[in-house]
């Protein structure tokens, strides 16, 4: 039966504790516990939230083979397995409040070496259950010095109470094939954790949500230079001439009209808010609906893969095949 109350969504703009994956975690579930008491259904997190943006790569050269592997080390060290026990702790403040979550991490491939690190965004229930990742396909410019490409398997339009949930990571939303894909699978909700800001990122999610008719939710990091511990070499070698914010924020959310209900937030860690009518997830689709009468499967078609591609696979004897992970077998 579809959803007939009205229900509330959630931009969390904050910041991590910088490199600090407990602390971090600490940090999210208080959030996600605050959101909750303020009758929060949906609540998404910034971009890598945990345990933090890797904000070196825009600063340090390519070149700089050693500071970029004693960070690249460090977060690392701070970053997560899915699952694992910071899933475990996110989920248990989850389900206190019933609240969905989608939050940023920075994602090891526990599957293969356990040595390379996903651009991911994480999806919780209101149960505390992982309802599923999604690895970003495309690390932009400076981005691919730490994070692999995701394999596209994890393509997904999430089936809950309130509506139907997607997202995309950052500049994944410039990608049009990637957003039609979710149009077709039903979306409603979009969620675009980001670490961009200003213009014309923000004019891209009013594009994304009047394009696809959903509620697009878009947190981003407000990032302050004195976020960045003073035991990080790099923060007075590379950054001295940065005076203040690195990233103001800009989170917002847009409804499907296009039109921002809430923010952007500006140099400030703030929860924003924003009620949503379940007739807003449709009524709007009666002018566009890009996969519905807008679309024209006759004229244009898109295949997307979703197969998993897994770093490594085992031919049994008599032919048969296994996947392999990075435990091996027993």
């Amino acid at each position: 039966m579809a959803n007939t109350e009205p229900f509330k969504i959630a931009a969390i703009q904050a910041c991590p504790e910088f490199l600090d994956l407990n602390a971090s975690v600490d940090k999210a579930c208080a959030l996600i516990r605050d959101a909750g008491k303020n009758g929060t259904h949906l609540a998404v997190f910034p971009e890598a939230f945990l345990p933090a943006y890797p904000v070196w790569v825009w600063f340090i050269p390519s070149g700089h083979t050693h500071p970029l592997r004693e960070l690249y080390s460090e977060l690392h060290a701070n970053s997560i397995s899915i699952p694992g026990e910071e899933t475990a702790r996110l989920g248990e403040a989850a389900a206190e409040h019933g609240v969905t979550v989608a939050i940023g991490v920075n994602e090891r491939n526990s599957e293969g070496s356990g040595s390379s690190l996903y651009n991911t965004l994480l999806y919780l229930g209101p149960d505390g259950s992982i309802l599923g990742r999604h690895r970003k396909l495309i690390p932009t410019a400076g981005e691919r010095m730490v994070w692999a490409q995701g394999d596209g398997s994890d393509l997904e339009v999430y089936s809950l109470p309130f509506g139907k949930l997607g997202g995309l990571l950052c500049w994944e939303n410039y990608m049009p094939l990637a957003r039609y894909a979710l149009s077709a699978w039903g979306e409603q909700i979009h969620a675009a954790p980001t670490w961009d800001r200003g213009e014309p990122w923000l004019s891209t999610m009013r594009h994304t949500a009047k394009e696809s008719r959903t509620f697009v939710i878009a947190p981003c990091q407000p990032f302050h230079l004195d976020d960045i511990p003073d035991r990080f070499a790099f923060k007075e070698r590379y950054l001295e001439g940065i005076d203040g914010w690195l990233n103001p924020g800009h989170s917002v959310i847009v409804n499907p009209d296009g039109k921002v209900i809430a923010g952007p937030a500006e140099e400030e860690e703030t929860i924003l808010y924003a009620e949503v009518q379940p007739d807003e997830l449709v009524g709007p689709r009666w002018q566009l609906d890009v996969a519905g009468h807008y679309g024209r499967p006759d004229v244009f078609e898109l295949v997307v893969h979703r197969r998993p591609a897994p770093f490594l696979r085992m031919v049994e004897e008599g032919g048969g095949e296994s996947e392999g992970d990075s435990a091996g077998s027993e």
